[in-house]
């Protein structure tokens, strides 16, 4: 059965891959994160450190204990230190052919045993499956921004997803202090996304017919449906 063991590759160092990273080295996952350019990744991991010196202002975590969590990242530029990591988390930008050209490359730097998830919020995992020779350890792994904080995790089939990868996956997600749910069907924008796009436009079309104004609907749904904002 395909397992997570040890070792963590993040392909992709903006908000998203970062915030991957830092929930996996937070989790006591040794973590390799990739990006295109050094300035990138020097303020994926700015952007880390901000986030846990407001964690050791509010006595959450010591300085010493930072420390640590940054010295289980390992930023790179070069793909092939990919080599050892027991699951490959793509966080790059929503384009279809840069994400399966991605999972090519990656897909011959893996060992056979590895998984390879996307993070996408609604591209066909099935389609970017197609890039690589793995077809049943591929999968989605959607998490939501700040992936620190957000408890859910949406783990998503391909048409030829294996059902060890994705209880690997589940797992995975569990061990991180994560809730995830799966979604059986390869379906754009699996459940969160399917289920807020209309609630939007729903909101969009009460504005433009004058029902109420902008700012009302926005208390309505804030306060009414308890949403954060």
């Amino acid at each position: 059965m395909a397992s997570i063991k040890k070792m963590i590759g993040v392909a992709g160092a903006g908000t998203m891959g970062s915030g991957i990273a830092h929930l996996a080295a937070l989790s006591g996952f040794q973590v390799i994160l990739w990006d295109l350019n050094e300035g990138i990744l020097n303020t994926a991991l700015d952007r880390m450190n901000k986030f846990m010196e407001k964690s050791i202002q509010r006595g959450k975590m010591t300085e010493e204990q930072s420390i640590e969590v940054l010295g289980r990242i390992q930023p790179t530029t070069d793909l092939q230190n990919f080599a050892p990591a027991d699951i490959a988390i793509e966080v790059i930008i929503e384009d279809l052919e840069a994400k399966k050209d991605l999972f090519a490359k990656l897909d011959d730097i893996l060992s056979p045993e590895a998984i390879l998830a996307t993070n996408t919020s609604s591209m066909s995992i099935t389609v970017i499956a197609e890039a690589t020779k793995r077809q049943g350890q591929v999968a989605g792994m959607h998490f939501f921004n700040p992936p620190q904080v957000m408890k859910l995790v949406e783990v998503v089939r391909g048409l030829k997803t294996s059902d060890e990868t994705i209880a690997a996956l589940m797992d995975f997600a569990r061990e991180m202090g994560k809730e995830p749910i799966e979604v059986k069907k390869d379906s754009p924008g699996f459940i969160v996304n399917r289920i807020m796009i209309p609630q939007f436009i729903e909101a969009i079309r009460l504005a433009d017919e004058g029902v109420a104004s902008i700012e009302d609907i926005d208390k309505a749904v804030t306060l009414g449906l308890n949403y954060p904002m």
